[in-house]
């Protein structure tokens, strides 16, 4: 998947779950400057910090990479 589109469906499930950055990445254990990075589609994300940004907004890893 690309990164910006990751980026994107990131960006907007965190907004609509209603996160903010540093909220999600205290919750998650992901510093901010990697969410930040992830979210500006700047870095590729493990499959691994995926799945705890997905469990903390409560949706699937499918639903974020939308396969």
């Amino acid at each position: 998947m690309e990164n910006r589109q990751l980026a994107q469906r990131l960006r907007a499930f965190r907004k609509l779950k209603g996160y903010t950055q540093q909220q999600l990445a205290d919750e998650t254990g992901i510093s901010l400057a990697v969410l930040g990075a992830i979210e500006r589609g700047n870095r590729r994300a493990e499959d691994q910090i995926l799945n705890k940004i997905a469990d903390v907004l409560g949706i699937t890893l499918t639903e974020l990479k939308n396969l």
